[in-house]
């Protein structure tokens, strides 16, 4: 399984080549892969758990998978030191190619330095022509691509290069930038090439109708959007119970904080639109109708990739009554987000490999806005994914 990843040198992304690798020589288990539970038991037949690495980047493109992945150890202490000294030499092995920042926002600014392919100048063609051939050279049968990049502000849908792929390949080829964004462009270069893709963002990627279309023309697998693996995980678990027992949530507040990267790009007001919005909407979707909420976000360096959500729950019982109920979820993000990249990106490979290809709606499991499906209640979900693949044998 040969995986490029956008934001290849991001804590999600190295700690994902950690694990895969460390996974392939038997160093750990396989706690944490969803794939790997009895109900998937025979995936293995189709894709294995042996993995090649690259990706595009924007940051320290001097450097390496392991450089950044050390760095992000050493600021997190997020798994054994040994695990990723085990694996050292795989990782400095694996260099990251020069990517698009393209109407990111201003929360990339606190990456520091960064270089892309617009710093050269470019066309809009010039720069997917690059994108395509570096994925070109790198993939395989065996290839999925996935965008584990920072958030993006949110991108407005523009009928005339937004709805056909004609319409699409006229906006690069007019140059105009204004209406493409980063998302789109790994995405549009992944399917036009045959490459499965998964977009573990809340950005745009492959959701544009122009994409859709295309993946179906082409015959490949995508999914997306906004892996689900912290707070809404919950939230999406927690919130049919109080359905099923016919209990009405008349207010629910989540008060997240977090540190690193993630944390500084989404204390910038365009980019964290994209993550509220998701976060947001999944309340109505399940319950029929939409509780008083407030959904925030707020920077909190000293926690670095940890992410600590308060949640607050109003909600009214018989007789009127109304009661309350409190949770705190505190994870690494990328241990919990890793894992499920390698998931996405198995079932991806497995869908291609039984001749399935558009929007997979049946991964919703693994998405706070999944494509093309509105179940958004976490074990209807999974009950869909499990019957999915039992059906696909």
């Amino acid at each position: 399984m040969k995986l490029w990843l956008i934001g290849a040198y991001g804590i999600v992304s190295t700690t994902t080549a950690v694990g895969g690798i460390a996974i392939e020589k038997g160093l750990v288990d396989r706690t944490g892969l969803v794939s790997e539970l009895p109900q998937f038991n025979s995936i293995d037949d189709y894709v294995k758990l042996n993995f090649k690495f690259g990706g595009h980047e924007i940051r320290d493109l001097e450097g390496n998978f392991y450089s950044a992945a050390l760095m992000h150890w050493e600021k997190n202490k997020h798994y054994d030191f040994n695990i990723l000294n085990e694996v050292k030499n795989d990782l400095k092995n694996i260099k990251a190619r020069k990517g698009t920042a393209l109407m990111c926002g201003t929360g990339i600014e606190e990456f520091g330095e960064i270089k892309t392919l617009e710093d050269d100048e470019l066309s809009l063609r010039e720069i997917v022509d690059k994108i395509e051939d570096d994925m070109r050279r790198f993939k395989d049968n065996e290839t999925v691509v996935i965008n584990l990049a920072s958030t993006e502000p949110v991108h407005r849908f523009n009928k005339k290069y937004h709805e056909s792929v004609d319409g699409f390949e006229r906006m690069i080829d007019e140059d105009e930038k204004k209406y493409a964004s980063a998302s789109m462009l790994y995405a549009y270069a992944a399917i036009k090439n045959g490459i499965p893709y998964g977009n573990f963002t809340p950005s745009v990627g492959s959701s544009l109708p122009a994409l859709k279309k295309l993946a179906l023309e082409n015959k490949v697998p995508h999914v997306g959007n906004d892996g689900k693996t912290g707070e809404t995980l919950i939230k999406t678990t927690l919130a049919p119970m109080f359905l099923y027992r016919n209990l009405k949530i008349v207010g629910w507040m989540g008060y997240n904080i977090l540190g690193d990267f993630d944390g500084k790009v989404l204390s910038h007001k365009d980019n964290k639109e994209s993550k509220i919005i998701s976060k947001d909407s999944v309340l109505e979707k399940i319950l029929g109708y939409s509780p008083y909420s407030i959904t925030e976000i707020e920077y909190f360096p000293s926690l670095v990739d940890n992410k600590t959500a308060f949640d607050f729950l109003h909600f009214k019982g018989f007789l009127g009554t109304k009661m309350k109920f409190y949770f705190i979820w505190d994870g690494i993000d990328a241990i919990v987000a890793s894992p499920i990249v390698i998931d996405i990106a198995r079932f991806l490979l497995f869908a291609k490999k039984r001749g399935k290809y558009g929007v997979i709606k049946e991964m919703a499991f693994f998405f706070k806005s999944p494509m093309e499906n509105r179940v958004i209640n976490t074990h209807e979900q999974f009950y869909q994914l499990v019957s999915w693949f039992r059906e696909m044998l």
